[in-house]
């Protein structure tokens, strides 16, 4: 979620439905670390969720998936009532709490841990009846917090060169939480616990910048597995007074610098300016940084590339997941041209690309590149080759070889890799390229394509 009018503003915060057999035992995903690429099933239903796991995100090889907030929140049709909730049971639009469970057993028998979209900064505004039938007005959530447990100050963030105010006051006049409070910091890490008990793997934690690090320190500290993944939303803002790095004492921070500058190089620069992407340009630890093409609320924003940006977007992607800087988020949303609209059919996918279902996760040019990064993880870049324009090509080590032509031309070329002798599969485009004993293959990319080698991937079909 990030600052700023409650529609407009909020606009910028902020499988099919079939039932899901739960497998009998605990199911225990791969270990952490191997597989670090996360598809973010924006707005979801827990049930198609599950289906994704099992069909396209275990065997693509994807990591982690990140799941909408689940819990209870104001009703309405927009996307960004999921940010605003009313209380802590798991009882939002996308699925009730059984829905939830079965979703992570059958994620993690499909080999993929899930993380969980968690607001905590902040509770909703107004007053109703949840989702989840819950009566609530703002300051004053029955049974878990009262005006009491709110920050102090009672007015919208105005002034991001000044900390108190950035973590005091109202993000978009939500009810801020006093996370300074020890009862607070009990009562999210409670929440956060409950999700653990029900197997969860990891948070993705909403609006961090708007609470000091050290109140999430110790929320963190409180957890019954505080090794979980943590991954904080801090946007990066120059010479704001909360800097992103505060946060990287609990776990990883999510570079937005990353995302927008990827839309500048893509949209108006040469990818040639790409060779040391990542700290290089002064980002944060490649160890420790989330990155990401676009978000939910980059893609509405305009700040980053989206899927309306074509071959543009789909290339950054690829870059992103051939790139050893962070740890990658696959976007993976609905169509929109009103930013307010909530999910199609109410978060039910019933199938890929259609109702409006936009699956990014799936796109053949990046659901190749997941396996591409897990095989080629650890290694170093090497043999890089750029035109001084918009076309590039790196390997990495002897794992794996990318080759990017951003132009509006064909590129063909003999290149240089340090892949051993053999035949591969080209998995950008399926079809088979043989390496000489020099390490050298020759390949012909249209505008705009790509080709993409690595050591697991030695024959088509």
């Amino acid at each position: 979620m990030a600052g700023r009018s409650l529609a407009a503003a909020l606009a910028l915060v902020a499988g099919a439905a079939v039932s899901v057999v739960a497998p009998v035992g605990p199911a225990q995903a791969a270990p952490p670390g191997d597989k670090d690429v996360t598809a973010v099933l924006f707005e979801w239903k827990f049930a198609s969720v599950a289906t994704a796991c099992t069909s396209s995100l275990g065997p693509a090889g994807y990591g982690y998936v990140q799941v909408s907030p689940p819990q209870e929140h104001v009703q309405g049709g927009q996307w960004w009532t999921s940010y605003q909730p009313v209380s802590y049971k798991i009882a939002g639009r996308l699925g009730d709490r059984a829905a939830f469970s079965s979703m992570v057993n059958t994620c993690h028998a499909a080999g993929v841990k899930v993380v969980v979209d968690s607001v905590i900064n902040h509770m909703a505004s107004a007053s109703g009846t949840g989702t989840g039938g819950s009566s609530y007005e703002k300051y004053t959530y029955p049974g878990i917090y009262s005006g009491a447990d709110m920050d102090d100050c009672r007015s919208t963030i105005t002034n991001y060169q000044d900390r108190a105010n950035v973590q005091n006051c109202e993000l978009v006049q939500l009810a801020d939480l006093d996370t300074g409070e020890d009862y607070v910091r009990g009562r999210i890490a409670a929440y956060l616990n409950d999700l653990l008990t029900l197997g969860v793997d990891g948070f993705r934690i909403d609006a961090a910048k708007h609470m000091p690090a050290a109140d999430l320190a110790n929320i963190k500290s409180r957890l019954s597995n505080p090794g979980a993944y943590w991954k904080q939303e801090a946007i990066y803002g120059a010479g704001e007074a909360v800097s992103p790095s505060e946060y990287l004492g609990t776990g990883d921070v999510q570079e937005f610098r990353y995302a927008r500058d990827l839309k500048r190089v893509f949209n108006n620069e040469n990818l040639a300016y790409l060779k040391n992407y990542g700290e290089g340009w002064g980002y944060m630890e490649s160890g420790r940084s989330a990155v990401f093409v676009d978000n939910h609320d980059t893609e509405r924003g305009g700040d980053t590339l989206s899927y309306k940006d074509g071959a543009n977007y789909t290339l950054a992607n690829v870059f992103m997941l051939a790139w050893p800087y962070g740890a990658p988020d696959v976007h993976s949303g609905y169509e929109w041209s009103d930013r307010d609209a909530g999910p199609p059919g109410g978060g039910t996918v019933n199938a890929c690309w259609q109702d409006g279902w936009k699956c990014q996760h799936a796109w053949p040019e990046i659901k190749s590149m997941v396996a591409f990064r897990n095989t080629a993880r650890g290694e170093s870049v090497t043999n890089w080759w750029d035109n001084g324009g918009d076309q590039i090509a790196f390997g990495r080590g002897s794992k794996a070889y990318v080759a990017i032509n951003h132009e509006a031309g064909s590129l063909t070329r003999t290149f240089q890799t340090s892949l051993p002798a053999g035949d591969y599969c080209d998995v950008q485009n399926g079809r088979g390229v043989t390496v000489n004993g020099s390490g050298q293959f020759t390949a012909t990319l249209g505008p705009n394509t790509a080709v993409a080698l690595h050591a697991a991937a030695r024959a088509c079909g």
